[in-house]
């Protein structure tokens, strides 16, 4: 069940932008027939100031007013409108301000429209033609995409792009159709409607306009968000360089990681702190992993056993509040403390519910997780949460097959779902579980983030060979899935990872917990902690994912945009653009 509560901006930790002469700030937009007003917003997230653009303003149209109000909500219509605010409206704002960013960074293909306005800007500022314009921004706009499928970007027919569009190009000087084709594969009419050689080719007058095309066309860099994912976007994107390899279509990696402090327990962050030191997360990340080998197996363990512990308990108390929704207590006498137990090896995950994420691949065999769960040697429960898309009705049956499994007798005192998942689950969650399952469909998790939450607070990871596992993977720091090879929709394949999940869970996953010494430990389990919270958590942090873009992308894309917007020196030979451009044109008179 949706629900979409009213933001009252007075009760949020914004306030309205201001100028100067203390003018609420304000962007207009062109829009077919009329004129749209975007009024801007300030949230202070630590040092860095963001900003917001609101078309909630009384000198919009009622339509107009709602082109901001809800995410992925309405048709093709309102969603370039959202782009269009966010990309040219985004920029401009910049421009109010008197920002002038030499790296801009586009997050998906959303602000595609950015690098359009950036260079109309530059055209404006200089006095040259788009082509000149664009080609010196160019080095400035790192694009990063997280789409593992080609359905994923977005596209727009091109009358609707005619429509809200046509003008923009003109005042771009290049006319609807060099516009069109910034965003069009350049052999869709002979290479296949996916820019596939083999597969029937479409008309190019149909060709929608894809906003990854645009991005691609107008950034000096563009990055997938794993090692897996920059393997798939070439592949994804060879359209655009046909007389390329695959192996050498431009498009490099940097794979995501998570903010370890917003995501590390009370009980974690003490840990790290005496054996690392305080500013651990501020500065390198050289010595952490030896640091951390330092703990011993008796202090790990016990810090691991008061996660689980104080996980079960936020999951009652979350149980006891949620009603008759995901199962009742009516077969428990109402009595949360039958929940769960927190000696128990305890399994976890939470996520958007989507077929391609293949939450439900533990159910396979219902029976065989009851037994799992609930037999007479049984040794292991379950937590999870999960939403799913409001427009996706597959993910909401997927809901409902947990919630159904849950209400069976046996079962309900050995899981929980907890309902209304947020941030603030995911938390509890990420802190307590031992171990986090993760079952894609290889490749469309084109990284994944939430296997890497648990690995400050000691959990460990049971996943598909896909996204950041694909590369994190290793024997002695959790446990696969998977051949590591692509399968598609294949329900035989489904079914032979799904009995590899059971095996794992029956014959090593539970074993290896439950096999204590004299003092009761499981050592080789502690090992296993031990080792992941040392190699991974450092790597999959957003130290070492900033300090990849710095090195790969930042630092060298502005030195580059620096250099080919600097204005030559009188009689010096021309460099920068002028320079790209005299290059290219005498290799297409050669040619």
């Amino acid at each position: 069940i949706e629900f979409f509560p009213f933001n009252d901006p007075g009760r949020l930790p914004i306030v309205p932008l201001r100028n100067a002469e203390g003018e609420w700030v304000s962007i207009t937009l062109p829009f077919p027939r009329r004129e749209v007003h975007l009024r801007a917003w300030e949230v202070r997230a630590g040092r860095v100031k963001l900003y917001l653009l609101d078309s909630n303003h009384l000198l919009n149209s009622p339509a107009d007013r709602g082109i901001t109000s809800e995410l992925y909500g309405g048709g093709p219509e309102i969603r370039l409108q959202q782009e269009m605010v966010l990309g040219i409206g985004g920029w401009r704002l910049l421009r109010e301000l008197g920002l002038r960013p030499d790296i801009c960074h586009l997050n998906e293909g959303h602000a595609a429209l950015a690098v359009l306005d950036r260079a109309r800007s530059y055209m404006e500022d200089q006095g040259v033609t788009f082509e000149v314009a664009l080609t010196a921004t160019r080095a400035g706009n790192l694009f990063t995409t997280h789409t593992p499928v080609e359905a994923g970007f977005d596209r727009f027919s091109p009358g609707l792009v005619a429509e809200y569009l046509g003008s923009y190009a003109d005042e771009l000087g290049i006319g609807l159709d060099k516009l069109l084709a910034l965003g069009q594969c350049p052999n869709y009419g002979t290479c296949g409607l996916n820019g596939v050689p083999g597969e029937p080719g479409g008309d190019p007058s149909a060709e929608p306009f894809n906003m990854a095309y645009l991005a691609i066309r107008g950034s000096g860099a563009v990055n997938g968000v794993s090692r897996l994912h920059g393997e798939v976007s070439r592949r994804l994107f060879q359209c655009l360089f046909p007389r390329w390899p695959q192996a050498e279509v431009p498009v490099g990696h940097v794979t995501n990681g998570v903010h370890v402090p917003s995501w590390d327990s009370e009980e974690a962050d003490a840990l790290w702190t005496k054996l690392c030191g305080k500013g651990r997360w501020l500065g390198g990340l050289e010595n952490l992993g030896a640091a951390i080998r330092q703990v011993s197996d008796e202090e790990l363990w016990a810090f691991r056993n008061v996660n689980r512990q104080k996980l079960i308990a936020v999951a009652r108390e979350h149980v006891s509040r949620q009603g008759p929704v995901a199962g009742s207590l009516e077969s428990l006498g109402e009595d949360p403390s039958c929940l769960c137990d927190p000696g128990v090896l305890t399994l976890g995950f939470a996520r958007r519910f989507a077929t391609y994420k293949r939450v439900n691949l533990l159910l396979h065999d219902p029976d065989r997780l009851e037994r799992l769960l609930c037999g007479s040697d049984a040794r292991v429960q379950l937590i999870l949460a999960g939403k799913a898309h409001p427009a996706d009705t597959a993910g909401k049956a997927m809901i409902k097959q947990w919630t159904n499994f849950v209400g069976r007798c046996l079962v309900r005192p050995h899981i929980i779902f907890l309902v209304d998942y947020d941030m603030g689950v995911a938390e509890d969650l990420v802190h307590g579980v031992d171990v986090w399952i993760n079952t894609p469909r290889r490749p469309w998790e084109a990284s994944g983030t939430s296997g890497m939450k648990v690995l400050v607070n000691g959990g460990l990871n049971l996943s598909e060979l896909d996204g950041w596992w694909a590369e994190a993977y290793d024997p002695e720091v959790g446990w696969a899935i998977g051949d590591g090879l692509e399968h598609n929709s294949d329900p035989a394949w489904d079914a032979a990872e799904a009995e590899q999940l059971y095996e794992l869970l029956e014959n090593e996953i539970i074993p290896e917990f439950y096999d204590r010494d004299e003092q009761g430990i499981p050592r080789r389990w502690i090992n296993r902690v031990r080792e992941s919270m040392a190699r991974l958590t450092p790597q999959f942090s957003t130290n070492r994912m900033m300090q990849d873009y710095l090195d790969r992308y930042y630092l060298p894309g502005a030195a580059a945009y620096r250099e080919r917007t600097a204005a030559p020196e009188a009689g010096s030979p021309p460099t920068g653009v002028a320079a790209d451009l005299e290059l290219w044109r005498a290799q297409l008179n050669e040619h």
